[in-house]
């Protein structure tokens, strides 16, 4: 990563750009009065920025051509990159996949992506969706739309345990989640090494041992970036090392799971049910199978969203302003060579 501390803030005011995509989920805009507001939360850094915005790329050209910055939902690769004096890309999600291999942004570019602001609704989620897994209300929620009474009795889920697979913000989230649950939170990271977050773990192990961890899992949660290393890595053959009757979360990506052999297993009860709320096509098409496959459920990535979402992006942003002014290293800066 360049040293972002090395480089001079212009003697004219920073020149930041936001770009957005109107097909996106209102949610995401960067409008004019969400900007207006998070500049009155944060007048005097506010007061050292000239800020464009733009939308599907109607000033895009025009805008890089000056910008030191780019706040970004949709990024176009070829245009971002001939930018002239661009040091700085934020972009308003955590996942940071739809700019890899970054190869095509050029060194001096420091890249920092928006995660930490999804931790509590992340663990909200994933406590409702262990209780709901456990409860087994999928199948009770089946039960309900085919008019059959079909009770289903389960023992307490404390002391059970959770394997998270992924331990970054979102994952100490799911792991809070669980622990306030009475759950047994096992992280799998990349190297397994104890972290700050490690106290929270009963255990920590690296991806390397993930098979000898799936068969304690009575929940796996994916919470792991999408990187070539995490693509199909929970597999066929890694979702028949669980035991039978344990669930599946997915609020990482979906291409991390091998989506129809959770199918087959949801189908022939292997598990118990899954919760989804991640997609590799989204909006879900009413016509893609995952509506109708038998004990699951589907949320339209909603885990980690707050109706908020845009004002926490731009906190987020101002703070590590503050630290570009301050001549310091940028929060949330992406490593090029890991992905995230």
């Amino acid at each position: 990563m360049p040293d972002i501390s090395s480089n001079p803030l212009a003697p004219t005011r920073f020149r930041l750009h936001l770009e957005n995509a109107r097909a996106r989920n209102p949610l995401f805009h960067l409008t004019p009065d969400a900007w207006r507001i998070a500049a009155g939360r944060h007048a005097a850094l506010a007061a050292q920025v000239e800020v464009s915005i733009g939308w599907d790329g109607d000033i895009l050209d025009s805008a890089l051509q000056e910008a030191d910055g780019l706040l970004a939902g949709p990024i176009d690769r070829a245009r971002i990159a001939a930018a002239p004096r661009l040091k700085w890309l934020h972009t308003t999600g955590a996942g940071v996949d739809h700019l890899a291999p970054m190869d095509w942004l050029p060194a001096h570019v420091v890249v920092t992506n928006s995660s930490g602001i999804h931790a509590d609704k992340a663990e909200d989620y994933v406590s409702m969706a262990l209780l709901m897994l456990h409860t087994r209300m999928p199948r009770m929620i089946a039960s309900q739309q085919a008019g059959a009474w079909e009770p289903e009795h389960t023992y307490s889920i404390a002391g059970r345990n959770a394997v998270i697979v992924g331990f970054g913000d979102v994952g100490q989230a799911a792991g809070r989640g669980a622990a306030r649950l009475g759950l047994k939170v096992l992280a799998v990271t990349r190297s397994g090494k104890p972290g700050g977050a490690s106290a929270m773990a009963a255990e920590m192990v690296a991806v390397a041992d993930l098979d000898a961890l799936l068969p304690r899992a009575d929940y796996l949660v994916i919470a792991t970036p999408l990187t070539p290393e995490t693509r199909n890595l929970i597999d066929a053959r890694r979702l028949g090392l669980l035991p039978r009757g344990a669930g599946l979360i997915n609020i990482g990506r979906a291409p991390v799971v091998d989506y129809p052999a959770l199918a087959a297993a949801l189908a022939n009860g292997a598990l118990c049910g899954a919760m989804l709320d991640v997609f590799e096509t989204e909006p879900l098409p009413a016509a893609a199978p995952w509506w109708n496959t038998p004990n699951l459920i589907v949320t339209p990535h909603v885990s980690c969203d707050a109706p908020d979402y845009i004002h926490r992006v731009f906190d987020a942003w101002f703070g590590n302003f503050g630290r570009w002014l301050a001549g310091t290293a940028l929060a949330n800066q992406v490593s090029r060579g890991a992905g995230y």
